[in-house]
């Protein structure tokens, strides 16, 4: 399936421009065991012009044919690449940015391209419950591997210290799988999912 770039991108979304869309699919919580629960999401990644994507995840826990039982959760956040920010930056809060983009060319974002041949990122994940988690990572043509830096926990919120996230376009479709440490266990499998694009 030929991906196609918004003629009205940022430049520096270039490299995350084959999330843009809404994806729908099914998943299975934990290891996917015989015994583990069905659950159905969609995943929205949007952009209005600044340097970063918008995301929304909502989950639905499934029954075995996919009907929907009852919601599961919902996270909500922000993904761009990982550079130093800079007056044509927005922020902090309400402060406006330049009215050019901070990067204006491909040139200009190729300049941010890692050792490894993909772009340095980080994503901000914000949960109801009161906690939010800030993952730095690195995209490398459609593949995405994201490890939290911090994880930060509102006083009455359950313990969770770490995770670990992986996305792939495979045929067109998109991979997850995220792994979580809580309770004061190791990281281990927490969910994965199969998501077609809908739009």
């Amino acid at each position: 399936m030929p991906m196609e770039i918004p003629t009205d991108l940022t430049p520096e979304l270039v490299p995350l421009s084959w999330l843009i869309g809404t994806w729908e699919g099914s998943g299975r919580l934990g290891e996917g065991e015989a015994d583990s629960e069905h659950f159905a999401q969609k995943v929205t990644f949007t952009q209005n012009g600044l340097p970063y994507l918008q995301y929304t995840a909502e989950s639905w826990l499934t029954d075995e044919q996919g009907t929907r039982l009852r919601p599961l959760a919902v996270e909500t956040g922000f993904w761009a690449l990982d550079r130093p920010l800079n007056d044509a930056d927005g922020g902090p809060g309400l402060v406006p940015a330049d009215i050019v983009p901070a990067l204006r060319s491909a040139d200009e974002v190729e300049e941010l391209r890692n050792d490894a041949g993909g772009f340095d990122i980080t994503a901000t994940i914000v949960h109801p419950g009161g906690i939010a988690e800030l993952y730095y990572g690195q995209i490398k043509g459609p593949q995405i591997q994201l490890t939290t830096d911090v994880v930060m926990r509102g006083v009455n919120s359950k313990q969770y210290s770490a995770a670990t996230r992986i996305y792939g376009l495979v045929n067109g479709d998109l991979y997850w799988r995220w792994d979580v440490a809580s309770e004061g266990e190791a990281l281990k499998a927490h969910a994965s999912a199969i998501l077609n694009k809908t739009s």
